[in-house]
């Protein structure tokens, strides 16, 4: 591409807020904006370097590693690429949006490619005090869909079991969108009746009833301009649901006892752990309200499918029982918990490593600790000592044991083991 060329694209990039880069179709860093050095600049240039060498520390392209190449995938099809993946930061790592745009010569052909990242603040792949934690391939798929989503206005459900974390998703889908600075209000959707359903959702006025001695202002009126969550829609009953139904479908409510119809404004997410369309086949939730309801569905991993992720969340989890005491877990003790059922997912886990907390006297949590089911043999000699079982199944017994021994550290696993993190990655994702 052209100096000249080169320039006049730079200078348009460094008038934009978000971190850009020109890349070419070897994969070479050819420009960088400001806001992209000061992101992710370390002490190295940039310019001159492959893309996969200054985000994730590669020496080989991500696709080479199991990752997902916005590149890759541009340049064999000729159209803008959008992917999140985890990149190496002078902070360390963090979960980026990656939108990768192709650019053409007058005659067609991809010239270079310019690619802008997005920094996903309310996740993190490190331990932290609060918020979503996780690496695995699982959490950055339900990660990307939020990104995606979050920017819109589109109804969202979250579908997925007890435990794996909801409410933080929805408060993540808010913070992320364009009503983050107005109310986030949550609704318990679960063993509410029909009368209080109505006062809590949309107020009520003077008088309306016996002890009605104010006007009291809904939830839906409180979430105006913000978001609305409401949290197990599925448990609620048919009589109601019509109600909800007329709400969202007129985008008008009226306070209990109250004439004149007020405007709601608010950006719906709702959350269940039941299967809705089996409600829906079996007539006990509304098909109109569903489709309604889930525009825009994202399911959230159970922790038995992100099970690379519980070294991480044990260690961010110790942090938030206890930040004062410096807890961790001895090796033994996490394999025994990489090897876990985990039917309350993550609060099952924090169950557990509070319990154990208690039990322990000293800062190492061990074996002992634990309650008496996640004690015993190691995952590897239940897998194949105990039982005859599948090689592929005693396979992956034996990697998630091995990747809870080094910490959900992949690379270091894929050395150790003498395969590629590619060939470790695709046994991982079966």
């Amino acid at each position: 591409m052209p100096i000249l060329q080169i320039s006049a694209l730079l200078s348009y990039l460094n008038s934009q807020t978000e971190p850009r880069v020109v890349i070419d179709k070897n994969y070479m860093i050819i420009a960088a904006n400001t806001a992209y050095r000061t992101a992710y600049g370390d002490t190295i240039p940039i310019v001159g370097r492959h893309c996969y060498e200054v985000s994730h520390h590669y020496t080989h392209p991500c696709d080479e590693h199991g990752e997902s190449c916005p590149l890759q995938l541009s340049n064999s099809t000729g159209l803008a690429q959008r992917v999140l993946h985890l990149h190496q930061t002078p902070r360390g790592e963090a979960h980026i949006d990656v939108e990768l745009t192709p650019i053409h010569n007058d005659s067609g052909e991809i010239v270079c490619f310019v690619e802008m990242m997005h920094t996903v603040h309310d996740a993190s792949a490190n331990p932290a005090s609060r918020g979503m934690v996780g690496r695995s391939q699982a959490f950055n798929t339900m990660l990307s869909l939020i990104s995606r989503v979050a920017p819109s206005n589109a109804a969202v459900l979250l579908l997925g079991e007890s435990g794996t974390g909801k409410e933080l998703v929805a408060e993540a889908v808010h913070k992320a969108s364009s009503r983050a600075t107005k109310p986030y209000v949550v609704v318990d959707c679960s063993g509410v009746t029909e009368t209080l359903f109505e006062s809590e959702l949309f107020g009520y006025e003077k008088g309306a009833f016996t002890g009605a001695t104010q006007r009291k202002f809904g939830l839906v009126e409180s979430a105006s301009g913000g978001t609305l969550f409401l949290d197990e829609i599925g448990d609620i009953p048919l009589g109601l649901q019509v109600k909800l139904l007329r709400l969202l479908e007129t985008g008008t409510y009226r306070r209990v006892g109250g004439i004149e119809p007020l405007r709601a404004d608010f950006r719906l997410v709702s959350a269940t752990h039941r299967n809705l369309k089996k409600m829906v086949e079996d007539e006990t939730f509304r098909k109109d309200l569903y489709y309604r309801i889930s525009s825009f569905p994202i399911h959230l991993p159970s922790l038995p499918e992100r099970r690379e992720d519980i070294p991480l969340l044990a260690e961010a989890l110790l942090t938030r029982i206890n930040p004062e005491r410096k807890l961790h877990l001895h090796p033994d003790t996490l394999a025994q918990l990489a090897a876990g059922d985990f039917p309350g997912n993550i609060r099952e886990l924090r169950n557990i490593l509070e319990r154990a907390s208690l039990m322990a006297d000293g800062d190492t949590l061990m074996p002992e600790h634990l309650d008496q089911e996640y004690r015993g043999v190691q995952p590897i000699e239940r897998a194949i000592v105990q039982d005859i079982v599948p090689l592929e199944q005693a396979e992956q017994s034996y990697l998630q044991w091995a990747l809870a021994q080094h910490g959900g550290d992949r690379q270091a696993l894929a050395d150790k083991l003498g395969i590629s993190e590619r060939t470790l990655y695709r046994k991982l994702s079966r």
